[in-house]
């Protein structure tokens, strides 16, 4: 298995041992599109996005891996507002199940960082009413 895929599987199964404010299922996948009947339920989906490679040494290499995990859920007709906090306050959760910490699915796996964008994505609402939050986690690995 790639060192991506492996690491993503890792951040979904580490996702999915944490406790939250509600219940959460992440799964890896690589096209995250849902209908709108799907996005009923919270979506956690987690997607290797980006692989960078430099020289660590003369016969070693350092893999920066980025994964996406995205959370989404169509929103209510009403508190809408109070929904989209509670959703943040979800993709925070996870944020901090994930950061400064070492996968226990992929150890050698460093966290470098953790970038959130969008917190919440205008267009998925206006368009379709849907939470769209991206939270991209980047791991390093030396082999």
């Amino acid at each position: 298995m790639s060192t991506i895929a492996a690491i993503a599987d890792a951040v979904a199964a580490h996702i999915n041992a944490g406790t939250y404010s509600r219940p959460v299922s992440a799964e890896r996948m690589y096209q995250p599109a849902f209908t709108l009947e799907d996005l009923k339920d919270l979506r956690v989906s987690v997607v290797p996005r980006t692989v960078g490679i430099s020289a660590a040494s003369r016969d070693s290499s350092t893999f920066e891996c980025v994964i996406d995990v995205g959370v989404q859920q169509k929103l209510p007709a009403e508190a809408e507002q109070a929904e989209i906090d509670a959703l943040l306050d979800l993709v925070e959760e996870i944020a901090d199940r994930l950061r400064l910490t070492r996968l226990p699915g992929a150890p050698e796996a460093a966290w470098v960082g953790l970038a959130h964008e969008p917190v919440v994505s205008s267009e998925s609402l206006e368009q379709h009413r849907v939470f769209t939050s991206v939270l991209s986690v980047t791991y390093r690995v030396r082999r």
